[in-house]
């Protein structure tokens, strides 16, 4: 395996190619992202329903497997990017577009699902279980929303550093598949994932005709997306800075 030091200095390169990246395949790889992330929320959505939080969690980590494996940008993953910002191999200007774009095209791929999938029937025995998981979500005070952000991003990006110890796929899916069963299973709050959830809820409502009282475009956006996204920006960012001050900063 690659050791941590290993990992964080050629995590310094990794985030340099991500920032070079020409922003139109970096949205493509970011829809994608998005995606592959909301594929595993129908399955753990159903999952969750039929047999428990367990399942859930336990499907879950085949969102983050698909994304380093078949190649895609994630937000969350990619708040480790400061590591090179700190290292001085990109500008602030670079990361925060990079950011940026990932976001945007995590946003459309993960809705794109949610409609695909409520439109497809898929949650056609489980959608009010899918409608009342969005309305948890919205129902979060600002303060949760942001600590179960920054715990859960924290996670991630163990789980995307631990794949990165592997130098082969069965090992790279082995390290990160915990710390994602983890922070499922804890309910922790990741804003990929809530542009899946949030929008496939109000999406069941509306095609089921269920009432979904508290779920709306502002309260999504307003009660859950933003404090949850700066929960998950500090908690990656953090950590990331974290790994640089232990194994790349100058010792004196």
């Amino acid at each position: 395996m690659n050791t941590p030091k290993q990992i964080a200095a050629g995590y310094v390169d990794t985030g340099y190619g991500k920032a070079v990246m020409a922003k139109g395949r970096m949205f493509l790889l970011a829809v994608l992202a998005g995606a592959f992330i909301a594929l595993a929320g129908v399955g753990s959505a159903i999952g969750t329903a039929q047999f428990g939080k367990l399942a859930g969690a336990c499907s879950f980590p085949a969102g983050l497997a698909m994304v380093v494996l078949a190649g895609s940008e994630l937000f969350t993953g990619n708040n480790l990017m400061v590591i090179s910002l700190l290292a001085k191999r990109i500008t602030a200007g670079q990361l925060l577009t990079a950011w940026a774009v990932v976001y945007a095209g995590n946003f459309v791929g993960a809705a794109a699902i949610a409609a695909l999938s409520v439109w497809s029937g898929v949650f056609g025995g489980t959608y009010e279980a899918l409608i009342a998981t969005a309305q948890a979500k919205v129902a979060l005070t600002l303060g949760q929303a942001l600590l179960r952000g920054f715990l859960c991003n924290v996670l991630v990006c163990l789980a995307v550093w631990m794949s990165m110890a592997a130098q082969d796929a069965a090992g790279k899916v082995i390290g990160l598949y915990l710390p994602i069963m983890v922070f499922v299973l804890c309910g922790y709050e990741h804003s990929v994932a809530n542009m899946f959830y949030v929008p496939a809820g109000l999406l069941a409502a509306l095609q089921y005709g269920v009432p979904a009282d508290g779920l709306g475009i502002g309260a999504f956006l307003g009660r859950n997306l933003l404090p949850v996204t700066a929960g998950n920006l500090l908690g990656g960012a953090g950590l990331g800075a974290l790994f640089y001050a232990i194994y790349l900063r100058d010792d004196r």
